[in-house]
């Protein structure tokens, strides 16, 4: 199970290299952050997914991590 406390501060701490996606095993997703880094959107959107991740509560954060609900 993964913890949403590690994966939101993953995201806000290194979300623009996509390392909260790797952690939670979206490993395309987390491609894609890598390969756009230089563009500083993946930061945005990390730093949005990180909050996001932080105030969900443990049934929606295990939906986005299977891939049941969509978390952009």
């Amino acid at each position: 199970m993964k913890s949403k406390i590690v994966a939101g501060i993953l995201a806000i701490l290194l979300g623009g290299l996509g390392v909260h996606r790797f952690y939670m095993g979206h490993i395309g997703k987390g491609i894609l952050y890598l390969i756009f880094c230089w563009t500083g959107i993946p930061g945005v959107l990390a730093l949005i997914e990180g909050i996001m991740f932080l105030v969900k509560s443990d049934e929606e954060f295990e939906q986005v991590v299977n891939g049941q609900k969509f978390l952009p």
